[in-house]
Order: structure tokens, then sequence, then C-alpha cells
């Protein structure tokens, strides 16, 4: 079904967002007003977030999902036919066979009779042009419009704007994978802890504790938990100095370790995010200065979270504490590659890196939005250090979703 009214007001919960699971489409349908289209086409499969946000409805191949203010409809295979009408949002369903597909794919070709029949069955729900994501696949946007069909991309974030502003159904999906999250964390801090030290390399069970091994124990973790990622990041020393290195090889002692696990849900499939900083031994005095600092930025950032404040002064805020102690950041120094190196944080949802950006060019931040904040200093002198927590803006400020404690480097 649609939700083209706004469910954002209601009587409960700290985050006062939308009350119920469908998202609001109002500003969607605002847009294919202003630009004279019929409706919003998706052709892709289950893991296009804009695909999955759309249709509700999760498959490994693609489908086609149409939105208009009226109605949002799939086009599926037989395959997907039964479970399509069971599970997605749509208010009507159709199949390839509802269209004689396969008497068209024998007489033609595939790729044809699709286009043929997508013709047909937009032409059945009145939409004569529509507009798509930026990134919709050439061929089939060229054969419909062969069959006089209007066909093309929007560039104004328009489905990935409304995205950003979560339900309160989403954000317990987010704090659910975060509740994963955080089990996962405990589990490397657990191995980094109990670890003994040989020649400066941390063993655990008489075994070499590498980023490989932890890696693997996290992802166990999160299964558990039904969540999974395809990749975390472990990284020791002057691996963690390159913010997305992913690390590798042997831990040592007193080296920085930086773990950031973003799993996702195997059922909603929405993400978390989060990231501590480890160490086994004793820090130096840079590193421990470092902490200091950045758990500083951390917290004072998102002190500063509220609706209407930008994503753009977020940064800023991180930005002044790192440079009044005589840091580098890309706002001071664009060419910098040591210090603070990238951006504050960026949404997550569907995504792992959505809007709204908490970045220079970060826009008004507002009620929904669920946010990363992770300030961190980088060095290959010294090794890299991070901490970053999970926050949703509410109606009068921020709820930090993390509850993950944050331990100085050389106590866990």
């Amino acid at each position: 079904m649609n939700a083209n009214t706004d469910t954002n007001s209601n009587d409960d919960s700290s985050t006062n967002t939308q009350s119920t699971s469908d998202p609001d489409f109002s500003a969607l349908d605002a847009y294919l007003d202003e630009i004279d289209a019929d409706g919003y086409l998706v052709n892709a499969d289950g893991s296009s977030s804009t695909q999955r946000y759309l249709s509700g409805f999760d498959a490994p191949d693609p489908f086609i999902t149409v939105y208009t203010p009226d109605t949002t409809a799939l086009l599926v295979s037989a395959l997907e036919y039964g479970r399509a009408q069971t599970e997605s949002r749509a208010d009507d369903v159709s199949r390839l066979a509802d269209y004689d597909y396969r008497s068209i794919a024998s007489e033609y070709d595939a790729t044809t009779a699709k286009a043929r029949v997508t013709a047909e069955w937009l032409q059945e729900h009145d939409v004569k042009s529509v507009v798509t994501p930026e990134r919709f696949p050439i061929g089939p946007a060229d054969n419909l419009r062969e069959h006089d069909l209007s066909v093309s991309a929007e560039s104004d974030d328009v489905v990935t704007t409304i995205r950003a502003q979560k339900t309160k159904t989403e954000i317990e999906h987010i704090r659910d994978a975060q509740t994963a999250n955080e089990a996962a964390m405990e589990t490397a801090a657990t191995l980094i802890d109990s670890a003994t030290v040989d020649d400066e390399i941390l063993y655990y069970d008489n075994e070499i504790l590498s980023s490989e091994r932890i890696k693997q124990a996290i992802e166990t973790t999160l299964l558990r938990h039904e969540c999974a990622l395809d990749e975390t990041i472990v990284a020791c020393g002057s691996d963690a100095a390159d913010p997305h290195n992913r690390g590798h090889g042997p831990l040592h002692v007193d080296e920085p370790i930086v773990v950031d696990i973003f799993p996702r849900s195997k059922e909603t499939h929405y993400h978390a995010d989060m990231t501590r900083t480890f160490l086994k031994g004793t820090p130096d005095e840079t590193l421990s200065n470092w902490f200091e600092l950045t758990q500083d930025a951390l917290t004072t950032a998102i002190d500063a979270i509220e609706p209407g404040v930008t994503g753009k002064s977020i940064h800023n805020t991180v930005c002044d504490i790192y440079e009044d102690a005589g840091i580098s950041t890309l706002r001071s120094d664009p060419t910098a590659e040591t210090g603070f190196i990238h951006s504050t944080g960026h949404g997550v949802g569907l995504d792992v890196h959505e809007l709204p950006r908490v970045s220079p060019d970060g826009g008004e931040l507002k009620p929904g939005h669920v946010i990363t904040v992770e300030p961190g200093i980088y060095d290959p002198a010294v090794g890299g250090l991070r901490i970053e927590d999970l926050v949703v803006v509410t109606e009068s400020g921020a709820e930090n979703l993390t509850t993950y404690p944050i331990t100085p480097l050389g106590a866990q």
C-alpha cells in the first residue's frame, strides 16, 4: 500500500518519527508532479536499496517496480509471484506470463519480449512517462523508449532523501543490527584482552592472533545474531593509519588496533556501524593524547546534534577541536595525508553509506536521520585511531544507539 500522508506525528517515542512501517512518499508525489512524470520506475534486484525501499520486496533476480501517486505495482517472474503478493507493499503484482512473455520470447528474443511486456504493463497502469534512479540500466531504458515511453534519470536524490528519514520501525531495525554489532565488538575485545605477548606479537590459545582471525570471530558472532557482512576492518599499527585499510597479518603489542564493524541484518537488510580502537600493552603519549582528543570530539559533536543543524556544522565542530590541538584536517589543508583525513560521518540504513552527510557539504539534519559520528587521527609513523557511534536525530536532540563502552587504550 502507498503511504502518501504524513505519518511523522505520534504520541510516543523520544525519536518521534513515523509511526508505521510504510514510508511517507508525499515528497516523491510532489517531485513527479513538478517534472510532469507519471511514475518512478526501478529495474533491479533486491540488493538495490531503492528497489527494496519502494517495493518492500527482496528477490535475487531483477524485477520491475513502478510507483505512481495512486499505486505501487510490481512486474515479476512466475518464480517470485507468490512471494511478491504476500511480502511486498505493492498494491498490484503482475507476472511476465500474464502478458504472454514466453510466446513473444520464442518469436523474438528475451530482451525484446521483456521490453514489450513492460511497455504494455506500464500502459495498463496509465504510465507513459517515467523517471528512474540515476543508475538505471541503459538497455531497458532504450528499449522502453522504442515503445514510445518517455524515460529520464533523476538527479535530485529524491528517493534517497526520503529514505534518509527513518520510520520508527526502521530505527528499531537499525537498533537490532547495532545490538548484534556490539556483541561482535565484544568478541573482538575479548580476544585482544585475553591475548598473550611473545616477541611483540599477540597470541591467543598458543596461536598468532591476526587480523584475519579476529575478523572470522566477528563474522561468526554476527551470524549467530542473524547478521552478516561482506568485510570488516581490523587494522593494526601502520595499517590503521589508512582509514579504509581492512588490515592483515599478526597484531602487535603497544600498537593501536582499529576495529570497524558495519553488519547488515539478514532479515531486514538494515545496517549498523561502529568503531572502537583497542591496544594491548601500553600506549605512548601521542596515542594517549589522540584518544582523549578524539573522545572529546565525539562527545562534543553528538551533544551538538539536533534538528535544524547541518552536517557541515557538526563536521566543523570536530575540525575545530582537532585544529585547536594542532592536528591537521582536510578543512585546514585539503592535501593533508595525516591527521583527521575524512568526513565526520554519514547516514546509515539499507545502505551502510547513505544520506545525510556529516561532512563539508552536509545539509540540514532532521528527526529520523540516523548518522555516524566517527572522528579519528591517522599517521603511519604512529598508527591510526578512530571512535564511532551511531546516532538518531530526535525532535529535541539526538539519541545514541550505541551502548558499547569506550575504553581507554591499554585498559581493555
